[in-house]
């Protein structure tokens, strides 16, 4: 399986797409760099429990 098909990419655009939401709905305003380096966050986190687990499954 290659590396990007473990991408989450739906999850990462979910998190953008709240976090810009929020702050559009709060402040007024979106913040387009704040949601995106939520989105990276987020992507980056799940990338690294999926890997956990699947080794975790694996032994």
């Amino acid at each position: 399986m290659a590396f990007a098909d473990n991408l989450p990419i739906s999850e990462s655009l979910g998190v953008f797409v709240g976090v810009a939401g929020f702050d559009w709905l709060t402040e007024g305003q979106a913040e387009p760099l704040k949601a995106l380096a939520a989105a990276l966050f987020a992507g980056f986190l799940i990338v690294l429990l999926r890997q956990r687990w699947k080794k975790r499954r694996r032994n």
